[in-house]
């Protein structure tokens, strides 16, 4: 029941930031709004790479060092080969697990496993990725990209 309503919300606060605004280093209401919990940063994240394919997007719910990994590929088709490996289209996004529970607000550092369903090589792939965020200032910044332990399909 929590899974479809956090979904719901997230798409919500991602289908309204406006693509055609231009990012600079601040962080629009509406953005930081998203930074406020790990399940919506890393949605957002994940949105800005496989959906918007928008790499400077991206940037806004990370930390300085993958900030500068990020903006070495440029382009998301990259970002998707090389830093996430896993190249997909026609992306879905859901939240499959959060290692965190009614103490939220007295941790500072959590991991996110975000399930990804899309076409990969013109089949239909599913899989997943661990993203670990910390608690700065109020916002949640991913500051990992785990790395996989396994290969997924469905």
């Amino acid at each position: 029941m929590i899974k479809p309503l956090l979904l719901i919300a997230a798409l919500f606060s991602i289908v309204a930031c406006s693509p055609s605004q231009e990012h600079s280093g601040n962080i629009s209401s509406s953005e930081s709004a998203s930074l406020r919990s790990p399940e919506l940063t890393s949605l957002g994240f994940l949105s800005a790479i496989y959906v918007d394919r928008d790499v400077d997007k991206a940037k806004l719910y990370v930390d300085e060092s993958l900030k500068e990994i990020l903006g070495h590929y440029y382009i998301a088709s990259s970002v998707q080969r090389y830093v996430l490996n896993l190249s997909m289209t026609n992306v879905e996004l859901e939240v499959d697990e959060v290692d965190i529970d009614f103490f939220r607000k007295f941790t500072d550092d959590v991991t996110v496993i975000v399930k990804i369903k899309g076409l990969r090589g013109g089949q239909e792939w599913i899989d997943d990725r661990t993203l670990r965020l910390h608690k700065r200032n109020g916002n949640w910044i991913i500051v990992e990209i785990m790395p996989e332990k396994r290969q997924v399909n469905g």
